[in-house]
């Protein structure tokens, strides 16, 4: 009984010892750069183990251009369906919060940002005709609004516009300017967008964050909620090695240079079988090539360009066509690769200065041992028994009609229309399966050239 009671209290202890921690915590998700399918598993996974440690807060510390509508609403439901208050704070001081990030900002139960940044030009930027425009839009000014030029875009965009309203009107905030930061991709610097109610707090830094929305009540799922973020732990959460390795592999540049390997790997294995390594290499590459595209924009002529610019490549370097299956593929390469992901999706392009260096690799590759194939061509035959025609012997016997000779270190059986005396230097002059047509060679003629 005694025992039960000790260790009934060491777990009452223990219990009140973990408590405090899991209720005074504040859990810091930070995001830089597009927002995709690796940012997206991080954020989730983070605000799932904030919920089961019980955090009383989780910051998103974001600075970001956008990214993929799937990541971005997957992020949004797991914000709406948190148990634990959220805050976007876009900062450091210089951040962003364009396109998806600013629909991310509009979720969160407290929108802040830090002096210096700025959120907005929510448009889906792939129905902008002739492409996104890298150049940022200027806080509060936008140019007049282009609008949408088929059915198919004005459903996304109204898609979009009434989405980010619904967000707004959830949380209380601006939901006008929202919807012009969809139809006329518009701008607000952190002290324009405080003013306009789009977002909560300007703080300079987490400790100010923190010391402003103290005492303020939020709505979450499950009810309101009063903050109490004084003298809080703050606790940044680093990616895992999970959401690192989607981080790597999710980047375009790495995916397409996988994809060029896999690719690679299997056209040297099917053409070499037996060596394993190229075969095993390419296939794991290729597959996680594949993984990394299936959730990006991907145009799937883009990706057959590719594809058949390698195959026909790989053709001028067996086959040599005198340039034009090799001057094809690398055509075909090029257009492919630029083709590949949809450049307009901020963060997903892939650089000119990836895709040239890798096309000039593989033609370089190509025309090299194109070439070394037709200098083979030109070069005497030194193996087999087309070799033999003009190699000369000696006669191993008297003959007349046919007979024995060693030529090339080997015993034939010989015909020559000439009688051969034992020791006779010959010359082969044709092969007829194992016999050979030979000629005596005059050695007259040399004999006197030395005299």
């Amino acid at each position: 009984m005694t025992t039960m009671l000790r260790m009934t209290l060491l777990l009452l202890l223990t219990l009140f010892q973990v408590l405090p921690t899991w209720a005074e915590g504040v859990d810091v998700l930070v995001v830089k750069g597009a927002i995709g399918p690796a940012s997206a598993d991080y954020l989730l996974r983070g605000l799932d183990k904030a919920a089961q440690a019980h955090a009383k807060l989780v910051v998103i510390e974001m600075d970001t251009p956008g990214g993929l509508d799937t990541s971005m609403r997957d992020i949004i439901k797991a914000i709406l369906a948190s148990p634990v208050p959220v805050v976007s704070y876009v900062a450091p001081q210089g951040a962003r919060a364009a396109s998806a990030g600013t629909y991310i900002l509009y979720a969160s139960h407290i929108a802040a940002m830090a002096p210096g940044t700025n959120l907005g030009a929510a448009t889906p930027v792939s129905l902008a005709p002739g492409g996104a425009s890298e150049k940022p839009a200027k806080p509060g000014v936008s140019d007049k609004p282009t609008a949408p030029q088929d059915a198919k875009e004005r459903k996304a965009v109204n898609d979009a516009a009434a989405y980010i309203r619904s967000l707004a009107e959830l949380r209380g905030r601006n939901a006008d300017w929202a919807e012009r930061a969809v139809r006329e991709a518009v701008s607000l610097s952190a002290k324009a967008a405080l003013k306009a109610k789009v977002v909560d707090v300007v703080a300079t830094d987490l400790a100010d964050l923190l010391k402003q929305i103290d005492g303020r009540k939020v709505e979450l799922a499950t009810g309101t909620v009063t903050l109490d973020t004084a003298n809080l732990a703050i606790t940044r959460v680093e990616p895992d090695w999970r959401s690192r390795l989607l981080s790597v592999i999710g980047d375009p540049g790495i995916a397409y240079i996988l994809l060029i390997l896999g690719i690679y790997g299997l056209i040297y294995e099917f053409a070499n079988p037996g060596m394993a390594f190229p075969g095993v290499a390419g296939g794991i590459c290729l597959l996680l090539a594949l993984f990394a595209l299936q959730v990006m924009p991907v145009n799937y002529v883009g990706l057959a360009l590719i594809v058949l610019g390698i195959g026909f490549m790989v053709g001028e370097a067996i086959a040599p066509s005198f340039g034009a299956l090799g001057l094809g593929g690398i055509i075909a390469f090029i257009l492919g690769s630029v083709m590949l992901i949809d450049v307009d999706r901020p963060g997903y392009g892939i650089s000119w200065a990836l895709i040239l260096p890798l096309a000039a690799t593989s033609a370089l590759f190509s025309f090299a041992v194109a070439g070394l194939a037709l200098r083979a061509r030109h070069r005497p035959v030194v193996t087999g028994g087309e070799e033999l025609p003009g190699m000369e012997g000696e006669a191993l016997e008297d003959i007349t009609g046919e007979g024995w000779a060693r030529v090339h270190g080997e015993l034939w059986r010989v015909r020559s229309l000439k009688p051969l005396a034992r020791g006779a230097r010959v010359r082969v002059t044709a092969r007829h399966g194992l016999t050979l047509e030979v000629e005596p060679i005059d050695t007259t003629s040399k004999e006197n050239d030395h005299v």
